[in-house]
């Protein structure tokens, strides 16, 4: 057989090593693309000549970019029959990637588990990307709820890898150089406040809205070369469970990260994903909102440019952040759609 129908779940076993088509070189179009996609407007990864003044040789890619890009040379592979990707852990940025730069992708699968329906499994993957002088850009590990393809095929023995809440603040910061504060020119970056500026338990709301069109998640999920069916194909997911296309959950972590330039400008570096889930789906004509929360605060040992903030940021549809809203177990409903923690690097 030529054409690739995807993994379903008992295809999987423990320790099994993927390398996954295709590599990537990731251009200035690229990262003008993603900008239309979402408006970021992080000082650094906008412009070359702010990024340079505080220590970088030219303006990075956005991590998000990177982030999808690894992410999806993974899907072909891991979840082109998955029923929903369930979560993020231990995500760690450890290389700034530029214009020019070539990623690709290898998994290990660290974890599996049968649905007590019998119908899916839940498959743990450690996922690395790597640019090309082999050097590691990024590393996360994902659960997926994956299909099987026979109902009766035997369950692996179960095994749930053991994953920390959260990454340490002495692995931050590795992909992200020496910045030079007395450089960073708050008029310019967006924002007067700075790390001291922000306190745990801080709420923020973003105050913006972006509304999601049909053509906008296609595009953006095949820039990511992002083969997933239940994004594309309105002819089989008219007969599906939602009747509709779904957007791809990274679609909504991108746009939670555009929308919260208003309150964190300054926040200029995802160094780590602690944990994600998507709450509830998203379709075209929804209106993304956000709000996030400082969970902590964090010195870097080794480091007195920049300090970490760990923030919980939550997308909702349809619902202004006004009130803070979370997340109220009822997906068929607008609300909390997405709730992200990670940690960002803020100049002191």
């Amino acid at each position: 057989m030529k054409t690739n129908p995807g993994n379903f779940f008992e295809d999987f076993r423990l320790g099994q090593v993927i390398r996954h088509a295709t590599p990537r070189t990731l251009t200035a179009g690229d990262q003008s693309l993603y900008t239309a996609l979402y408006g970021s407007r992080f000082a650094v990864q906008s412009s070359d000549a702010f990024a340079r003044a505080v220590g970088y040789p030219a303006a990075p890619v956005d991590d998000l970019l990177t982030f999808h890009i690894v992410f999806g040379k993974t899907v072909p592979d891991i979840s082109l029959n998955a029923v929903a990707n369930l979560g993020y852990a231990a995500c760690r940025f450890l290389q700034p990637v530029y214009p020019g730069d070539t990623l690709s992708t290898v998994s290990e699968v660290i974890g599996l588990k049968e649905n007590s329906n019998g119908k899916t499994g839940t498959v743990y993957v450690r996922s690395v990307g790597r640019n090309q002088r082999g050097e590691e850009v990024l590393s996360y590990v994902r659960w997926v709820m994956v299909r099987k393809r026979d109902d009766a095929a035997p369950a692996p023995a179960p095994h749930v890898p053991h994953l920390e809440p959260s990454v340490a603040p002495a692995e931050l910061g590795k992909g992200c150089p020496m910045i030079d504060p007395t450089h960073w020119d708050d008029g310019l970056s967006g924002s007067a406040f700075r790390f001291s500026g922000y306190k745990a338990g801080e709420k923020i709301d973003h105050v913006d809205g972006m509304t999601v069109e049909e053509a906008e998640h296609q595009l953006a999920t095949r820039l990511y070369q992002n083969t997933a069916k239940v994004h594309f194909n309105q002819h089989s997911e008219a007969q599906g469970r939602f009747g509709r296309r779904l957007i791809y959950g990274g679609h909504v972590i991108s746009l939670a990260r555009a929308l919260s330039f208003n309150g964190l400008a300054n926040a200029f570096h995802i160094a780590a994903i602690n944990g994600g889930r998507h709450v509830a789906p998203l379709f075209a004509g929804g209106t993304v909102y956000a709000w996030s929360e400082i969970l902590e605060t964090a010195l870097i040992p080794g480091r007195n440019d920049v300090g970490a903030l760990r923030i919980l940021t939550r997308a909702t549809r349809d619902v202004p952040c006004t009130e803070f809203p979370v997340a109220d177990g009822a997906p068929d409903k607008p609300g909390v759609i997405l709730e992200l923690d990670y940690w960002a690097l803020m100049v002191r």
